[in-house]
C-alpha cells in the first residue's frame, strides 16, 4: 500500500504538469487569436508554473533508486585524531538531526559509545521520514574539520576525520533473509560515559554474522530484549549494504570506475581555521556560512550531488 500510494503520487504529479501544459496552450492559441496582450501575460505566467514544475520533478528523478523511498540508517565513526575526531563526530550527530528536523523527519538515536573525555567513539541514527535514504546517501564517505581546537592548551590548529555510513531501512521478510544458525550473540553490561558500567544486569547485546564476520552492538535500552531488537534491525541493514555494495562494485567494474566511501576518500572539507568555507570535493559547491550547515542546512550540498550523479548515469 505504502508503494501504490507512492506510485499514485508520482504520477499525479506528471498529470498536472502535462494539465498544466494544455492550459498553456490553449492560453496561447486564444492570445494569438484574440490578439490580446493580457492573455499573453497570462501564458508567460503559466510557463513559469510549469519550468517550477519540472524542476521539482527533475529533481525527483535523482531519488528513483531500488530503496530510495526508505528510512535511513546512518552510522557515525569518529576517526584518527582522539577527542577532537570524537567531538567532531558529536558536532555531525546534532548536523544530521537538525537537518532531519528542518524536514519534518523523526531522528532517534539506536546506539552510541561515548568518548572518554567528551564527544562520541560512534553513533546510530534512523532518520524515519519518505525517502530519507534517498536524499542522506550523498552523505555517505569521510568528513573532515579544520579548526582551532578546544582541547588543546596551545590552541594549535587540528584537522579531525568521521567516517559516515549511510544504509536503507531493511524491511523484515522481503529484503533479506537470515539464518539464525550464522549468528552468535554475547550480552553484557552496558557502559556510560568513560566506558564505566552503568547496569548491574547484562543487558546490551552484542550480534556477530559469522559467514561475514559483521558485528554490532547495542546498549541504549535499558532491557535486553530491546536491545536484541535494534541489534538486528542495523545487522540486516549493514547486511543489505553488503549486498547493495558488492553490485555496485561489479556495476562500476564494468565502467571501468569505482570510488569507495571509506576513510581515504574524503567527500567534503569544514573548515572554522583560518577562514570559514565547507566544501563538497564531488560536486564543487561551497559555501562560507559554516554556522548554517552546521546547524543542518544541507539542502544545498544534497541536491547539488543527485543532480551531478543523475547526470552521469544519464551520460
Amino acid at each position: 500500500m505504502k508503494v501504490l500510494s507512492s506510485l499514485k503520487s508520482e504520477v499525479h504529479d506528471w498529470t498536472n504538469v502535462n494539465d498544466e501544459i494544455e492550459t498553456a496552450l490553449e492560453l496561447l492559441e486564444l492570445a494569438i487569436e484574440e490578439r490580446d496582450s493580457g492573455i499573453g501575460e497570462d501564458v508567460r505566467m503559466e510557463m513559469n508554473k510549469i519550468q517550477n514544475s519540472l524542476k521539482s520533478l527533475e529533481f525527483k528523478l535523482t531519488l528513483s533508486g531500488k530503496y530510495d523511498h526508505r528510512d535511513a540508517i546512518i552510522a557515525l565513526h569518529a576517526g584518527a585524531g582522539g577527542v577532537d575526531s570524537q567531538d567532531w563526530a558529536a558536532m555531525l550527530t546534532r548536523m544530521y538531526i537538525k537537518w532531519s528536523e528542518r524536514r519534518g523527519y523523526k531522528p532517534e538515536v539506536l546506539d552510541q559509545s561515548y568518548g572518554e573525555e567528551a564527544g562520541i567513539k560512534s553513533v546510530v541514527l534512523q532518520i524515519t521520514g519518505d525517502f530519507a535514504y534517498g536524499h542522506l546517501r550523498s552523505e555517505k564517505g569521510v568528513h573532515r574539520l579544520v579548526r582551532l581546537s578546544p582541547f588543546d592548551n596551545d590552541h594549535a590548529r587540528h584537522t579531525s576525520f568521521a567516517l559516515a555510513e549511510v544504509m536503507p531501512k531493511v524491511e523484515q521478510g522481503i529484503d533479506i533473509e537470515i539464518n539464525s544458525d550464522d549468528l552468535r550473540v554475547d550480552v553484557f553490561r552496558a557502559g556510560g560515559h568513560g566506558g564505566q558500567n552503568v547496569q548491574k544486569n547484562s543487558t546490551a547485546v552484542r550480534i556477530t554474522h559469522m559467514p561475514t564476520g559483521t558485528v554490532v552492538a547495542c546498549q541504549n535500552e535499558r532491557s535486553q530484549h530491546q536491545n536484541r531488537e535494534i541489534a538486528m534491525r542495523i545487522l540486516t541493514a549493514r547486511l543489505l549494504e553488503i549486498e547493495r555494495r558488492k553490485k555496485e562494485a561489479e556495476l562500476a567494474e564494468l565502467k571501468g570506475a569505482h570510488i569507495s566511501a571509506e576513510w581515504g576518500n574524503q567527500i567534503r572539507s569544514y573548515v572554522l581555521h583560518p577562514y570559514q568555507m565547507v566544501k563538497d570535493h564531488r560536486t564543487g559547491l561551497e559555501t562560507s556560512d559554516t554556522s548554517d550547515v552546521l546547524d543542518g542546512n544541507l539542502d544545498g550540498f544534497i541536491t547539488a550531488f543527485l543532480t551531478e550523479q543523475l547526470g552521469s548515469e544519464n551520460d
